[in-house]
C-alpha cells in the first residue's frame, strides 16, 4: 500500500446520509435498437432528474452508464425527490411512442456511509443499488430505514413486499414500494402507476418469492394459533365439567399464549425479532406472577434482565 492510498483512508470520513441510486430499465436494448436517440434521451432526462434532485437540496454525486447516485441530508426530501422524478419522467414518456420510452427504477436507503472526496461508499450505497434493481420500471423502492422516517410525513402510500438478500449483509432488509399516482395521461406509463407492483408475472422473482414465503410463514403461526386456541377452549370446559374448586387450565392457557406469541415474534418484520419475543415472554411472567400472587412481585427480576437483554440489543443494531 502506497503513500497516497494511506493518506486518502486518514482523509475519509463516516456520515449517515440518505442515499438515492437510479438506472434505466432495459438499456442494453434501447442502445441496440437506435444508439443515438437512447443517449439524448437519457441526457435529457438525467438532466431533469439533476434538477429536481438539486431543487430538495440533493447532491448528485455520481453518474456512469444509465446509472445515477445521490444523496440527501433529508430523508423526507430524498422520496420527495424521487416522487417528483418519476412523475416528470412519466409525463416525459406520455409524449413518446412505446419504443422511445425510458423508465428508470430508483433505490432509496438511509444508512452510514464512508465519505472520501466527493465519493461515498459501503452498505449504505449497496443497499441503495440492490433496491434499484428490484424496483419494477418507473417504481420506488426503499429500506426499512428510510420508511420509518417517512411513513407519517408524506400523503402516499407504502406497500411492504418482504425481506432483500443483500450481498456481504448478514441481515435482509425490509422493503416497501412507494405507491402514488404519476399525474400523466394512462398512455405515459403504459398504465402503470410508481411504485405499484407490476403484475405478477411480470415482477422480480426474488420479489415474489419473499412474498410468498413472508405469506405461508404468516399462515403457520395463524394455523397453530386457531389450534393452539380450540385446545385451551376444550381444557376450559374439561376444567369446568370437572370442578373441584381450582382453575388449573390457566396454565396451558398461559402456556398456549406465550408459544402462539414467541411464534408470532420470531416470523413479523415490523419489529426487531429478539425484542419483540423477549416482550412476549416478559408478558408470560408477569401473568403466572399475577396468576400465584401471595403478595411478592417476583417478576420483577426476570423482568428487569429481559430489558436490560432488549436495551443491549437496540444499542448492537445502531452501532452496526
Amino acid at each position: 500500500m502506497d503513500e497516497r492510498t494511506d493518506k486518502r483512508r486518514e482523509a475519509a470520513s463516516r456520515r449517515l446520509t440518505t442515499i438515492f441510486s437510479a438506472d434505466v430499465k432495459g438499456y442494453s436494448k434501447l442502445m441496440a435498437a437506435d444508439e443515438e436517440g437512447t443517449l439524448a434521451t437519457l441526457k435529457e432526462y438525467r438532466d431533469a432528474m439533476a434538477r429536481l434532485i438539486a431543487a430538495h437540496d440533493g447532491r448528485v454525486i455520481n453518474t456512469w452508464g444509465d446509472g445515477l447516485i445521490a444523496e440527501f441530508a433529508s430523508v423526507v426530501n430524498a422520496v420527495r425527490a424521487a416522487i417528483d422524478v418519476q412523475n416528470e419522467l412519466g409525463q416525459r414518456n406520455g409524449k413518446r411512442g412505446e419504443a422511445n420510452r425510458m423508465h428508470f427504477r430508483i433505490g432509496l436507503n438511509l444508512g452510514d456511509v464512508i465519505v472520501d472526496g466527493d465519493d461515498i461508499y459501503g452498505d449504505g450505497v449497496n443497499i441503495a443499488a440492490r433496491l434499484e434493481a428490484e424496483a419494477p420500471p418507473g417504481g420506488i423502492l426503499i429500506s426499512n430505514t428510510v420508511y420509518d422516517q417517512v411513513r407519517n410525513k408524506l400523503s402516499v402510500g407504502f406497500e411492504f413486499l418482504g425481506n432483500l438478500e443483500v450481498k456481504n449483509i448478514a441481515e435482509a432488509v425490509p422493503s416497501y414500494a412507494v405507491r402514488i399516482g404519476v399525474g400523466s395521461d394512462d398512455a405515459g406509463m403504459a398504465g402503470q402507476r410508481v411504485g405499484r407492483r407490476a403484475p405478477r408475472a411480470k415482477r422480480p422473482t426474488a420479489v415474489a418469492r419473499r412474498e410468498r414465503s413472508t405469506s405461508a410463514r404468516r399462515s403457520r403461526v395463524e394455523r397453530m394459533a386457531a389450534l393452539l386456541a380450540l385446545v385451551g377452549i376444550g381444557l376450559v370446559a374439561i376444567n369446568i365439567a370437572t370442578w373441584g374448586g381450582t382453575f388449573w387450565a390457566v396454565w396451558p392457557l398461559i402456556v398456549f399464549a406465550m408459544i402462539t406469541g414467541v411464534a408470532w415474534a420470531r416470523r413479523q418484520d415490523r419489529f426487531d425479532r429478539v425484542i419483540a419475543a423477549l416482550s412476549v415472554v416478559g408478558l408470560g411472567v408477569l401473568a403466572i406472577n399475577l396468576t400465584v400472587w401471595h403478595g411478592e412481585f417476583w417478576a420483577i427480576w426476570p423482568l428487569i434482565g429481559m430489558s436490560v437483554a432488549a436495551g443491549v440489543r437496540l444499542i448492537l443494531r445502531h452501532t452496526r
